[in-house]
């Protein structure tokens, strides 16, 4: 902070504690991240400085009409950041705030906003130089290195639970949502990882495939477990394949690379075997595809795992998406709109000398909010942490430097502000105070050269931010809040419309959808809540709508590969149709014909028709499980 704050003086920038906060902001204990994050920060920024000069051209002359438009602007780019992920989120929603400290407090003088923006630009080029020179020169940890052993620990996790799994039974849906807690987290890092190294590309990559496979690989290890359970007495081939997918997920020879690619081979083996031979029922093919399921995913993982740790190019490159709700994307964008209007009004009604400087605070807090994991521990951490960095800031110019102008002494003074921030923020629980401490200490600071001491001016700033503070404080808690049930309720609508495009035939593919459905099981047991028998049941549907969506995108997928050959048309068509429907028996009957036809075709094929059906079945039985609970969904096809 210091080092930006000195090269802003040198280059003579207008606003050189911009720089400092913006190394504040970008601040993370992570190379990778920082960097992902001032990448997305510098083109917020830019594309904030333009609507702000856009906007002050149109509406220079009027000042409602201009405080209209940046609150709508403002809105949406709170709405897109929420259906984007991470630093990403973060770039679309700093777009928002950027035209309130570029043009909404430069409303008083509209023909300094092109230099206000400019400014800008040039503060936040000199913040993210100067973090980036600090993590090269003090050696900042990557990314990469701090992943591996924690992503090498869910690997294991999900191992360990597959194992318990194939010998003890389903460990049930509240261990699964547990163990997708403790992989889902580690999606951000995976992100960020790309720009660290030359073969950042491959370890993010490697990443994101090892957290896609530990999903699936908890998803198959159950399905197995189901489809051995239905089995009164399982075959040879059928321990075979048992066997062989437990010596996958075991910690010995069998869960090396080349192992599994030789478990792999033998298992499609084993699934064309028991196709051609016929006259195997429909819940042993289960068996044995989902016995070379769990070893897919199982292979996907080792080798991500050792494309994070050795940068090689993985086997695949994936996405990892993320869920979000509409609803939940309008009300936060709706939320931000609403108190900014009623704070701007309340502001011009008063008329409050510096009304534009609590404006920019109001938007820059409440757009903040809107990207936070959970709003209202935000807003409580920035009601403590203004009037500390206000308390901090005063101190600082009035009591330690007391009128003195040297850099030297400045710098000196503002250290033990800045450790004790980035101390709190080092600890989860007090997260939020510390930053919020680091970033607004240097704002209301507005260091200079020479430096102004003005008590008058700063303690009507100081005020401000305060009531900012209190502004976001009642927002998040009376403007269209949101409730865990009211979550739950806008995830399984969500759920319920991915569902019925999945059943249609529409959408992404399987793994993309088991992803995604991953993150909104997560998030889903966050909001979680009643007894522990509700609590339950509401996880066993939820699970049931991912397994649901999962195997008819994977049916379809197959189907479409199969749509090419002539003498399959007619029972593709009949297991789309079922599909469609979503009627328990017509997809048994689809996935009995697809196994009969089986015998008379080529291997390729073979394995093609054997995860159609099987796929097929599942949803079958799911269905017919929960029969009730799909019917209430009122799904079109239900």
């Amino acid at each position: 902070m210091i080092l930006a704050l000195y090269a802003a003086f040198w280059l003579q920038l207008d606003s050189a504690s911009s720089a400092a906060v913006c190394v504040a902001i970008l601040a993370q204990p992570k190379r990778g991240q920082a960097l992902s994050k001032a990448g997305y920060r510098f083109l917020g920024t830019l594309v904030g400085g333009i609507v702000a000069i856009v906007l002050m051209g149109l509406f220079g002359q009027d000042r409602v009409l201009l405080l209209v438009g940046f609150a709508c602007w403002l809105g949406l780019c709170v709405f897109v950041a929420q259906f984007l992920q991470d630093t990403r989120a973060y770039g679309a929603m700093l777009s928002g705030y950027t035209v309130a400290i570029v043009a909404i407090a430069h409303i008083d003088a509209p023909q300094t906003t092109f230099d206000a923006a400019i400014g800008r630009i040039a503060a936040i080029t000199v913040g993210i130089v100067a973090i980036t020179f600090i993590n090269d020169a003090l050696a900042s940890p990557s990314t990469w290195h701090s992943l591996l052993p924690r992503l090498t620990e869910a690997q294991a996790a999900a191992k360990a639970f597959a194992r318990e799994s194939l010998t003890a039974g389903d460990p049930g849906p509240e261990r699964t949502a547990a163990l997708i807690g403790r992989i889902a987290p580690m999606r951000a890092d995976a992100n960020a990882i790309a720009g660290e190294l030359d073969d950042g590309v491959h370890r993010a990559a490697g990443a994101r495939s090892a957290i896609a496979a530990l999903y699936v690989l908890a998803a198959a290890s159950r399905a197995l477990t189901a489809a051995m359970g239905r089995l009164p007495e399982p075959d040879a081939l059928v321990r075979e394949a048992h066997a062989l997918a437990l010596r996958a997920v075991s910690e010995g020879e069998g869960a090396r690379a080349e192992a599994l690619t030789r478990a792999g081979e033998r298992l499609r083996d084993l699934v064309d075997a028991g196709l051609r031979d016929g006259g195997r029922s429909l819940d042993a093919i289960m068996a044995l595809q989902r016995a070379l399921d769990v070893v897919n995913a199982a292979t996907f993982a080792e080798d991500g795992v050792r494309a994070l740790g050795d940068g090689h190019k993985p086997l695949r490159d994936i996405a990892l998406p993320t869920h979000r709700d509409f609803q939940v994307a309008v009300r936060g964008a709706l939320r931000v709109m609403i108190a900014f209007g009623l704070t701007a009004g309340f502001f011009v009604l008063a008329g409050l000398p510096q009304s534009s400087f609590a404006l920019v605070q109001v938007a820059a807090t409440c757009a903040l909010s809107s990207v936070t994991p959970d709003p209202r521990k935000f807003a409580q951490g920035v009601l403590i942490g203004m009037p500390l960095a206000a308390l901090c800031a005063g101190f600082t110019l009035f009591v330690m430097l007391n009128g003195a102008q040297g850099f030297p002494l400045l710098a000196i003074a503002m250290a033990p502000v800045i450790a004790l921030g980035c101390l709190l923020s080092l600890n989860p629980p007090t997260f939020t105070v510390g930053f919020i401490t680091i970033v607004f200490f240097p704002a209301l600071m507005a260091p200079e050269n020479p430096q102004s001491y003005d008590p008058q001016t700063f303690l009507m700033n100081a005020l401000l931010v305060v009531m900012a503070a209190v502004i976001l404080f009642l927002t998040v808690r009376l403007v269209l809040p949101i409730s865990p049930s009211q979550h739950r309720a806008f995830a399984l609508e969500e759920a319920r419309r991915d569902l019925a495009g999945a059943l249609a035939g529409e959408g992404g593919d399987a793994t993309t959808r088991t992803s995604l459905n991953a993150d909104r099981l997560f998030q889903f047991s966050a909001w979680n809540s009643g007894s522990g028998a509700v609590r339950r049941a509401s996880l066993h549907h939820a699970f049931a709508l991912a397994q649901v969506e999962a195997a008819a995108a994977r049916a379809h997928a197959q189907l479409r590969q199969l749509g090419g050959v002539s003498p399959l048309v007619p029972l593709i068509g009949r297991a789309r149709e079922a599909l469609a429907a979503g009627r328990s028996p017509a997809l048994d009957r689809a996935a009995q014909d697809l196994i009969a036809e089986a015998p008379a075709r080529e291997r390729d094929m073979r394995l093609m028709l054997a995860r159609a059906a099987t796929d097929l079945a599942t949803a079958s039985r799911v269905i017919r499980r929960h029969g009730r609970f799909f019917r209430r969904l009122s799904l079109p096809s239900f």
